[in-house]
Order: C-alpha cells, then structure tokens, then sequence
C-alpha cells in the first residue's frame, strides 16, 4: 500500500467499504499502487494496468486494455462509445466483489500478460471522429486555426472534436467553438 494513496481510500463517502476491499484484492496480485489522475491506479513495471475509480450509481475497476481480455462472462462494460480500449468492472456491494474475486483476479493477471507481450489494439485515426459542421466553417475561415489544430497532438484533437460534435444543438456547439478558439491557438488541449 502507498501512503500517498490512502487519501482516495479515506475521503470517500460512498463506496469506502467496496474500494478497499478491491485495493485489497488488486494489490494481492503483485501491483504497485500509485497515485494518478486523482485515482488509485495500479502499475506493473511502470505500466498502468487497472485504476479503481468511484460513480454516484457504482465503484469499478477500469482494465487500461479491457478490450484485449478474454471476458467469457461478458462483465467488461465500455464506459461509452467513445472510450476505444479501456473497459470497466462495476460493483454495487461488498458481497457483488466477494462473488466475483476470482473473476477479477483473473483479469488482473491476463491484463499483466497483455502487458508483457507488449500487445496493442489499433485506435481509430483522427480522421475518423465527427467533426461538427461549427468546427469546420471556423477551419475554413481560419487559417491560423487550422494550422494550430493540426499542430495538436492526436489526442488533443479528438478532445476537441468530441467536445465540440457532443451537443444536439447548433447554438450549443457554436458557443464550445467560440469558447476553445482561444486555447487551440495556444496550442492547448481541452483539459490543459
């Protein structure tokens, strides 16, 4: 257990009891515990392989390269259909991890042998995320922002092109155009 870590573990209001128990079962399986993204995240040679994280509705364990593991029993959950590699195990109750233990300890140890055979999955390009019909006028108009936009690193791109082609309306997706104009510039990403 890391010091620095028990911070997470004692400021939780709800769930405390389940996050413990599964900080119990992770580290039982040979991880070291960090600190990242204001989240327990458990690292084997330096490399993420699960991070326990609380919801209003659930706690869960997210598997970096959740869509690489075998899941005969289909509890591996894609957070939304954005999130290309990364899949979640929730729970609800102490007795729904005691039940599942097994299952869950099982996925921590394929997820170190993905890890060890150095196994990647193929992410969408770039090119492939929507881009808000907002955005592209501001492109065309643009030059300096286009340059600045390509200047961005892939994954600050397709921040910017979900945040901007969430929306339903127009006037919403305009305002987040006109709102990032500024950072993109700057050569900033969304969270940055």
């Amino acid at each position: 257990m890391n010091p620095k870590v028990d911070w997470y573990f004692n400021k939780a209001e709800k769930w405390q009891k389940e996050i413990e128990q599964l900080r119990t079962i992770i580290l039982d399986c040979g991880l070291m515990e960090e600190l990242k993204w204001g989240c327990p995240c458990y690292t084997f040679q330096k490399n993420n392989i699960v991070l326990i994280h609380t919801f209003k509705e659930y706690c869960a364990v997210l598997f970096f390269k959740g869509a690489l593991l075998n899941d005969p029993s289909g509890i591996l959950i894609q957070q939304t259909e954005n999130v290309q590699v990364a899949r979640q195990m929730r729970f609800t109750s102490i007795q729904e991890i005691t039940d599942t233990e097994a299952t869950l300890k099982t996925y921590v140890f394929e997820s170190i042998e993905v890890e060890k055979a150095g196994l990647k999955m193929e992410l969408k390009k770039t090119t492939e995320f929507k881009m808000s019909e907002e955005f592209q006028i501001k492109l065309d108009e643009n030059a300096a922002l286009k340059t600045a936009f390509e200047a961005l690193t892939p994954g600050r791109q397709r921040g910017y092109l979900l945040h901007f082609s969430q929306p339903k309306q127009a006037k919403t997706r305009e305002a987040r155009v006109e709102k990032s104009i500024e950072r993109i510039l700057q050569g900033k990403g969304l969270e940055d």
